[in-house]
């Protein structure tokens, strides 16, 4: 039997707004990039956070050298300048208007889940359950308008960063070694942007913020902290990824953190051919912090490079292999893969 995938993260909006035949690319794929209907069927995806992603201008953007980043024993990419509000509410329009397309293309297949309600119908139905999710909150205005008519389309969960600056707050850097205390806080207008998305129950993602934007948002929400796509830092010691200090804060607040499969925040040292044994060594470290009630899958398909063990949602049973054969038990696996997501999103969106 298949175990049911509930993923915190994958970026295929932003390559199906690349794509020519973006119908085609969903229904049937192109052979590319790790997700596409048939191959969420075939590896058990049942669910998850589809990322609104507005990529820097081509000229403002620092090249990503992914090679270097997995070869070289330190890096520091610098972050790209704040984007422009016109620039990125039309793409972010764009992308969304993509996600209730697939909903419309496959509506047997396909459902934009809302609330706890909507999830479990869905997932009732054999419907995969998706959630719009903003990674990086520059199409968001400053007064919250925009943050209103997102919801209205479904929008149910935001990062107010990617790693770059925003009006609300500051990103971390793509850097090795390094800590996630890069920067100040959340600004004004991120306190306020806390308080709105409590309000309206959006889940607000922390796996981009810096830690003293992280504090802030630990000290100013009244629902459980999230990181979808994040690892264990003492593990592999990238700014990207978290302390335990702050794991702690998390599992305190009846939180989640979601493994992120990118190889860059996996490996050690060269962090070159990494496989099972690093996702592994995060699993067992963040479970060791957190418990075994709040860990996840947060895998950044479509938006990483992953382990080419797994390549793409279809090896998704294999990783549940392997887990099986570290000695988690089913009861575990069914936490790690799906349950603790479900569980998470009625404490934060209410049963």
């Amino acid at each position: 039997m298949t175990i049911p995938v509930f993923d915190g993260h994958n970026d295929f909006l932003l390559r199906m707004s690349a794509h020519p035949q973006r119908d085609k690319l969903w229904l049937e794929g192109d052979g590319k990039g790790q997700l596409d209907l048939p191959r969420m069927r075939a590896g058990g995806f049942v669910g998850g956070f589809f990322a609104i992603y507005i990529p820097s201008p081509r000229a403002d953007m620092p090249a990503l050298d992914m090679d270097a980043m997995l070869t070289s024993p330190s890096y520091t990419m610098p972050l790209p300048p704040p984007l422009e509000l016109d620039y990125a509410q039309a793409i972010a329009v764009q992308q969304a208007g993509h996600l209730l397309a697939m909903e419309r293309l496959a509506p047997g297949d396909f459902s934009i889940i809302r609330s706890t309600t909507d999830l479990h119908a869905a997932l009732s139905a054999g419907r995969i359950a998706g959630i719009m999710h903003m990674e990086g909150a520059e199409a968001i205005d400053t007064d919250l308008d925009a943050l209103y008519a997102f919801h209205a389309m479904g929008l149910r969960s935001l990062g107010p960063v990617w790693s770059r600056p925003t009006a609300f707050g500051h990103g971390v850097p793509f850097a090795y070694p390094s800590t996630p205390d890069t920067g100040p806080g959340l600004t004004d207008a991120g306190k306020r942007l806390v308080k709105a998305c409590n309000d309206l129950k959006i889940m607000l993602d922390l796996s981009h913020l810096n830690e003293a934007g992280f504090n802030d948002v630990a000290t100013l929400s009244n629902a459980p902290l999230v990181a979808t796509h994040s690892n264990a830092h003492a593990v592999t010691p990238s700014a990207r990824n978290l302390t335990d200090r702050q794991l702690g804060m998390i599992r305190d607040s009846g939180g989640m953190v979601g493994l992120n499969y990118a190889t860059a925040f996996l490996g050690t040292g060269s962090r070159a051919g990494v496989g099972w044994e690093q996702m592994l060594r995060h699993l067992d470290h963040l479970i060791s912090v957190l418990g075994e009630d709040h860990i996840g899958l947060g895998s950044d398909f479509d938006g990483a490079q992953v382990p080419d063990v797994l390549s793409d949602v279809a090896g998704m049973p294999a990783f549940f292999d392997q887990m099986r054969q570290h000695g988690y038990d089913a009861a575990l696996i069914e936490k790690i893969s799906h349950k603790n997501w479900l569980g998470l999103l009625e404490r934060t969106w209410g049963a």
